[in-house]
């Protein structure tokens, strides 16, 4: 049975992987990101699960920048999933001052760096003057908690982490939107076995020649002029350079097509540098 490293336990990672790989897999937890990444890499595990985009932070940057720059993975599948966040913690002892802010006394907050962006409206609402203390994984947050048993300090993470952890849930769904989701990638060495998708993509990354202008729209002429869409383009700096940039994009189309890799041959005729990360098979969210 083949291994899969993710970010937990009772994590959104640990959640999304189960409902989309069942029981077919071993997962193994571990709590840092570079921690996931590096058991994959090393041939601990087989593959690994990376939360790589939302749709309300967008890239999370640190991910991909390992993902690029770090480790030689390939992309096997990308899926998404609802994200539900949930302040979790102890209900405070004496009555509440103020009535229309049932959270004044919380002194601190213990989450991912990734959630102030996704709990942004409540956070401002309920827990203006409370210090938000980065932690590995929401997961991780609410373990803290449950060892303070301090009032005054909360977390805000996921609903399976409360009911494993034994911490109170105080107040559920605090996201700033109900249709929030996490895009997951899986990467590793060797393809699975996965149930088919009729959707395809395929991720690469281009660097762009020096002194060549219009090679950025040479490249996006070269996808459009064959109707190729391109579901995400993203610029980051290459860090070898000052100005030198890479630009990271997501393609709807398999590279067993015609017009892909024909694409990607008259980008690299015009000097462009390209690498692909994957193609692999996308599933989105049923309900079930």
């Amino acid at each position: 049975m083949k291994r899969v490293a993710i970010l937990g336990p009772s994590t959104f990672s640990e959640e999304a992987t189960r409902h989309f790989l069942g029981d077919s897999f071993t997962y193994v937890s571990y709590k840092l990101i570079s921690e996931v990444f590096n058991a994959t890499a090393s041939g601990e595990t087989d593959l690994s699960v990376i939360p790589i985009e939302n749709t309300l932070e967008g890239s999370v940057h640190l991910h991909v920048d390992w993902l690029v720059h770090e480790v030689d993975l390939p992309i096997r599948a990308e899926w998404v999933f609802p994200i539900d966040m949930n302040l979790i913690g102890y209900p405070s002892p004496e009555p509440a001052t103020d009535a229309a802010n049932p959270y004044r006394h919380v002194r601190k907050v213990l989450s991912h760096q990734v959630v102030p962006a996704q709990c942004n409206q409540f956070m401002k609402r309920y827990l203006r003057d409370a210090e938000f203390e980065q932690v590995s994984s929401t997961a991780e947050g609410v373990r803290i908690v449950s060892t303070l048993n301090d009032p005054t300090v909360v977390a805000i993470g996921t609903a399976i982490a409360s009911t494993n952890y034994g911490v109170p849930m105080l107040e559920r769904e605090i996201q700033d939107h109900k249709d929030n989701m996490t895009r997951f990638l899986l990467v590793g060495k060797e393809a699975p076995e996965l149930a088919s998708s009729t959707d395809m993509k395929t991720t690469i990354l281009v660097t762009l020649p020096e002194d060549y202008p219009g090679a950025l729209h040479q490249v996006l002429s070269a996808f459009a002029w064959r109707r190729i869409n391109l579901s995400k383009i993203e610029s980051k700096p290459t860090k070898k350079k000052l100005g030198n940039y890479y630009f990271y994009i997501d393609i709807v189309g398999n590279m067993d097509s015609v017009l892909l890799p024909s694409a990607i041959q008259e980008i690299e005729a015009i000097g462009c540098q390209v690498r692909i990360l994957g193609c692999y098979p996308s599933y989105s969210y049923n309900g079930s």
